[in-house]
C-alpha cells in the first residue's frame, strides 16, 4: 500500500486534519479501502463522533492492493507531518507488518530541504464502527471558517458551554461564566447559507470546549456547515473537495431545568 500527496494545498490540509483529530483522540483506526481512506472514532468521553471520508481521487497517488486497517498514535503522526518542508511530498506506506512508514520526499531537492523517513509502530485499538443515517435537521447554516474559529476561541475566555439560538431573523451565540458573558449576534444576511423550519426557534446548549476543537483551524475549508435539531446531535461538516469530507457530531448538553 502506498499513497502520495504532492499538491501544496492538500498537503497543508492533510496536516490540519490530523491537528484536529489529535485534539479529539490519541489513537485513530484508519481504513485504506479500494476507493477511499476512511476514519471514524469518538473522543474518550463519547461526546464527540468524527467521520472522515477522503476519496481516492483526492490523493495524487492511491495504490491499494487490498483493504488495510491500521491504528496509530495521532500525536506522533501529526508531529511527523508537521515536520514537512515546502517542497516535500507526503508518502504513506504500509507493508503488512507492525509499523507504518511516512516519507517526506523533496520534489525540488532544494539546498537545506532534506528527505525524511519515519516509521511508527501500529497500536492495538478496538472500535465498533457506527452507521450514520441521513437526517433532516431543523436549522442549517454555513459560515466562514475563519470567523467561527475566531468567535469560539474568544468565547472560551468567558465560559465552558455555548447556547446556540436560531430564529428566522438571526443566530445568537451565548456563553457565560465567572469572567462574565459574551453574546454574538449573527444576522442571517451575514451567513453564506441559512435555512430553518418556518416559525421555529431553536435554543440548545453544547460543550464550547468540544466545538472549539472542531473549529480549531480554517485550513480545511473556507466554510463550515452546521446542522442543528433538538432531536439529534449537532452536525458540523467540512467539505474537503473531490467528494471528501470531515464531519463531527456532538450531543447537546442536558438542561438543568
Amino acid at each position: 500500500m502506498k499513497i502520495t500527496i504532492s499538491n501544496k494545498n492538500k498537503k497543508d490540509l492533510f496536516v490540519a486534519l490530523f491537528q484536529i483529530l489529535k485534539s479529539c483522540t490519541s489513537i485513530v483506526r484508519v481504513k485504506f479501502e479500494q476507493d477511499k481512506m476512511y476514519i471514524q472514532g469518538m473522543d474518550k468521553s463519547h461526546i464527540c463522533l468524527f467521520d472522515l471520508n477522503i476519496q481516492k481521487i483526492w490523493f495524487d497517488d492511491y495504490d491499494i492492493d487490498e483493504e488495510n486497517t491500521v491504528c496509530f498514535d495521532t500525536n506522533i503522526f501529526h508531529l511527523i507531518l508537521s515536520s514537512k518542508q515546502e517542497s516535500h511530498n507526503i508518502i504513506i506506506r504500509y507493508d503488512q507488518d507492525d509499523s507504518i512508514n511516512i516519507d517526506l520526499i523533496s520534489q525540488e531537492h532544494l539546498k537545506g530541504e532534506f528527505d525524511k523517513h519515519f516509521k511508527i509502530p501500529l497500536a492495538d485499538y478496538e472500535y465498533q464502527e457506527m452507521n450514520i443515517n441521513e437526517t433532516d435537521y431543523d436549522a442549517e447554516f454555513s459560515i466562514t471558517s475563519k470567523k467561527i474559529c475566531e468567535i469560539t476561541s474568544q468565547m472560551l475566555s468567558f465560559g465552558n458551554d455555548i447556547n446556540i439560538k436560531c430564529s428566522e431573523e438571526r443566530i445568537d451565540l451565548i456563553t457565560d461564566g465567572i469572567a462574565g458573558e459574551m453574546l454574538v449576534n449573527i444576522p442571517i444576511n451575514d451567513l453564506n447559507e441559512y435555512s430553518i423550519v418556518e416559525g421555529d426557534v431553536i435554543d440548545l446548549k453544547y460543550s464550547l470546549n468540544y466545538i472549539t476543537k472542531m473549529c480549531l483551524t480554517n485550513k480545511l475549508s473556507n466554510e463550515v456547515e452546521f446542522f442543528i435539531s433538538a432531536e439529534y446531535p449537532m452536525k458540523i461538516k467540512y467539505d474537503l473537495g473531490d467528494d471528501s469530507s470531515l464531519v463531527f457530531f456532538i450531543a447537546p448538553k442536558i438542561s438543568d431545568n
